[in-house]
């Protein structure tokens, strides 16, 4: 199918852009004390030499510096223009230019013009980007067809189903609620496990496992391991363990900004395979910004989000919305590497997928989840990235139109989200504090029980993703970067930026703790993911029971069970099993005998299902905690400084959804669990087609390893966390 032609002709545009260009380098030069121009000449030399360079010199330029493009969350490449300017004026004698800040600013004020200008040219910002998008992925096209359509699924990671069925209606999702309204899509709901968040959700989903994976972070207490799922090289243990080898992207799939590969052999940006060693690595990025335009509107992307997230956090204070947490420092950034960068980047890696004709391909956008995290889950913020999201997929859908071989669109989330102040805002103390008090004995929190101001937890953990993914490539810049960021590798080798680096003081060499050392003097490690916590008690090697625990902590689990912030706690009894218990009430899991209130009352209809099935996992805490929920109010209290929160139950971080082709067969029933998704998806796969996926009934769970080696993961005794998905 071929593309259709945008706006003027190419060689009248081309002259059109150059002699802009000339007059904006003129105005810049009268306007900037730093840069002048001789005549008009010089000025059209200047912008043709420009030109030249951009087209000739820049892809090497941005391959040297790449790594620097994720350690500046984007902003390298304008220093690198500004070098290019440099190097023109001193090539040109009738340019003159003072010095590298000079430079800069004539390169933000050609930047600005240019995108003005394309927008100008083509009357359609839309047309422009995708037209480049399509234009960079031609090397990678195929003129085969295929008759049996490839498929993308498109993950907005946190959003769930209640609010983006809002967002339709308010006209926040415009693609979205278009193909609802032609009939071309269903969507629907499903029910997530009690740990609701991506690490346990991706795994079920793309591996069809989420077994043992009690929350996003986790220590395993016969080791003293502590894993925690977007920290790279933990991504790849897990993977090991849950991988079949047969996973919803084995068959010429493709994974994309995800934590696990799904078994793709093509994976970029993508937790679990960014430490391998293989031509592949860093490849998004480059190939992205290898091109002058798509980095020229990604960074004014960057600048544009940047400046106003510092705007609607000032509106917030200034309002004295509430409940709100800290965003200041270089959260801004952040915020805009998840939200813009990594978009633009998997966007442009999209259509160069669906152009070479891939059949599988699975692809996570974070920018909602950051932002609901910060602002609030339904705040103008969190919905205005939600609309440009929105936008993003009618590109998508634009480009496979032109594609040789017919794709399918469908849009999940992996949880939702569930919003309220958080348990140190309400009462002066994290989770930690009250296990402490109550045990009377030093505990230590790895990672985050609300023991940070800092935003932007989970930002850096995927732009230290990002970085190991690059340190881990060939040439000289991978092991430039691979030096620099030694000095922020824990134990395991991963890259850890941010608050929570160096939180031990050692080399990494002396951090892990080996087997028949002596154990850690604290008494309690207290986890946290959202509103769910983990208490584990490092006296016994094993899960304790709850009359081991009674007899060394006779008031910890009563302190638990009468703070007013928390819901409900799961423990195991020697005698009578799993044990669901609160304030006012006990339940016995398995028989189903109820003493007082009810403690999973409001939970949702799954709740006795989603603590059962948790309790069965080897690594299960000695105490799980999970917040308060408030019907009234519809708030939770994540343990996290965290507005909007996920990982436990209660509201609607349990309620994600899927919007699928309206011509494919629904499920049979409610889908309960991440699995349960996987398996429609392959039975949703078989029926287009894809024969690789006609064993969609079962999956051989005797492929499984039984446990990936601990020795892989490294991270002993109770080393600091990373922030959450």
């Amino acid at each position: 199918m071929s593309e259709p032609r945008v706006g003027l002709r190419p060689v009248w545009r081309i002259l059109i852009v150059w002699l802009v260009a000339a007059g904006t380098l003129l105005l810049l030069a009268w306007v900037l004390p730093g840069f002048s121009i001789d005549d008009v000449w010089s000025a059209l030399a200047a912008a043709a030499l420009l030109g030249l360079l951009n087209a000739l010199v820049w892809p090497v330029l941005v391959r040297l510096a790449l790594p620097l493009t994720v350690l500046t969350l984007g902003l390298a490449p304008l220093a690198l223009n500004a070098a290019v300017i440099g190097l023109v004026a001193g090539l040109l004698p009738g340019v003159h230019l003072d010095g590298f800040w000079s430079g800069f600013a004539v390169t933000a004020g050609m930047t600005a013009v240019s995108m003005i200008l394309t927008g100008l040219l083509a009357l359609d910002d839309d047309a422009v980007v995708l037209r480049n998008l399509t234009r960079y992925a031609k090397a990678q096209a195929t003129n085969e067809t295929n008759s049996v359509p490839g498929v993308v699924f498109l993950q907005v990671d946190g959003l769930a189903l209640a609010v983006l069925q809002r967002a339709i209606r308010d006209g926040n999702a415009p693609t979205l609620a278009g193909w609802l309204r032609r009939g071309s899509h269903r969507l629907i709901g499903w029910t997530t496990d009690w740990s609701s968040q991506t690490g346990a959700s991706q795994a079920g989903i793309l591996l069809g496992s989420n077994e043992n994976m009690p929350a996003f972070r986790w220590l395993e207490k016969d080791t003293g391991t502590l894993f925690v799922s977007n920290r790279p090289r933990h991504a790849a243990a897990i993977e090991r363990r849950q991988s079949t080898g047969k996973g919803l992207l084995h068959a010429d799939g493709a994974s994309r900004g995800n934590i696990f590969t799904g078994d793709a052999a093509d994976a970029v940006l993508t937790m679990a395979s960014a430490g391998r060693k293989h031509g592949r690595i860093g490849a998004g990025y480059y190939a992205y910004f290898s091109h002058p335009y798509a980095t020229m509107h990604t960074l004014l992307g960057v600048l544009a989000d940047a400046a106003r997230e510092v705007h609607q956090a000032a509106v917030q204070r200034r309002r004295d919305v509430q409940p709100r947490v800290h965003r200041g420092g270089v959260y801004p950034l952040l915020r805009s590497f998840t939200t813009v960068l990594t978009r633009d980047v998997i966007v442009a890696t999209l259509v160069g997928d669906m152009r070479a004709g891939r059949s599988v391909v699975y692809a996570d956008f974070v920018g909602y989840d950051e932002v609901a995290h910060h602002s609030g889950v339904e705040r103008y913020d969190a919905l205005e990235t939600l609309r440009r999201l929105d936008r993003e997929f009618a590109r998508l859908e634009r480009a496979a139109a032109g594609c040789a071989r017919p794709y399918e669109l469908v849009v999940l989330s992996d949880h939702g989200q569930s919003q309220g102040a958080t348990f140190r805002t309400r009462y002066g103390q994290t989770l930690e504090d009250v296990v402490q008090d109550a045990i009377g004995a030093p505990t230590k929190s790895p990672g985050a029980t609300g023991t940070s101001d800092q935003a932007g937890q989970e930002s850096w953990g995927y732009a230290g993703g990002a970085l190991e993914e690059i340190a881990a490539g060939p040439g000289i810049a991978a092991k430039a970067v691979s030096k620099a960021a030694n000095r922020h590798r824990e134990a395991g080798g991963d890259v850890v930026l941010g608050p929570e680096s160096g939180a031990t003081d050692a080399p990494p060499e002396q951090r892990t703790r080996a087997a028949g050392d002596e154990p850690a003097t604290e008494e309690a490690v207290v986890l946290a993911s959202g509103n769910c916590g983990l208490v584990y008690l490092t006296r016994d090697p094993t899960r304790m029971s709850r009359e081991r625990i009674d007899e060394l902590y006779p008031a910890l689990i009563p302190a638990l069970r009468a703070h007013p912030g928390i819901g409900f706690l799961l423990v195991r009894s020697e005698d009578r099993g799993a044990l669901a218990l609160s304030a006012g009430g006990e339940l016995e899991l398995a028989s189903g005998a109820l003493t007082g209130a009810d403690p999973l009352a409001g939970f949702g209809p799954y709740a006795r299902r989603q603590v059962g099935r948790t309790d069965t996992f080897t690594h299960c805490p000695d105490i799980m905690v999970n917040s308060l929920w408030d019907e009234q109010t519809g708030e939770v209290a994540a343990f996290e400084e965290l507005v909007g929160s996920h990982g436990g139950m209660g509201g609607e971080q349990s309620h994600p959804f899927v919007l699928y082709p309206s011509a494919w067969a629904a499920p049979d029933g409610d889908l309960f669990g991440a699995e349960a998704v996987h398996q429609q998806f392959r039975r949703w796969l078989a029926g287009l087609g894809h024969t690789a996926y006609d064993d969609a009934s079962s999956v051989d769970e005797d492929v499984r390893s039984e446990e990936a080696p601990m020795a892989e993961v490294h991270d002993r005794g109770t080393p600091g966390g990373a922030g959450s998905c």
